[in-house]
């Protein structure tokens, strides 16, 4: 199964920018002036099946069902935090780098004794919350 999170954005040329700045690639045959759509993982298991981040226009949103309430902004907190596992903790903290980089807004650093997480917010307010599981780490009760 593959998995498409659509996030309206303000201005589409500059959130393309920013997931490019962040090195997720973009799949050129499902974007266009309306949508950028980024493919942020696959699965080795079944290649077929991969994670989207598919940003588009307000217009283009609210063409597909998102209403005012929904579309929200970059000062709008954002109703979901997108968290993901990388495979160390130094990936965890580069693509934060990349984040800041970019303009994004970095957040806080949770270094707990089983896992390693970072947070950021992109330019339009979403909130992404990439971690480490530590390999080594005792089971928690």
């Amino acid at each position: 199964m593959s998995l498409f999170i659509t996030c309206p954005v303000a201005d589409i040329e500059r959130a393309t920018a920013f997931y490019t700045a962040l090195g997720w690639t973009l799949n050129a045959e499902m974007s266009d002036h309306n949508v950028s759509c980024f493919q942020i993982a696959t699965s080795e298991a079944d290649p077929a099946a991969a994670q989207y981040v598919m940003l588009g226009t307000r217009e283009m949103y609210a063409s597909v069902g998102g209403t005012d309430d929904l579309i929200g902004g970059p000062d709008t907190p954002s109703k979901v935090t997108v968290s993901f596992d990388l495979p160390s903790r130094e990936a965890v903290d580069a693509l934060v780098e990349r984040a800041g980089a970019a303009g994004g807004r970095v957040g806080d650093i949770d270094d707990y004794p089983f896992m390693y997480q970072r947070q950021f917010d992109d330019p339009d307010g979403y909130h992404y919350s990439p971690f480490w599981m530590k390999p080594d780490a005792a089971p928690t009760a």
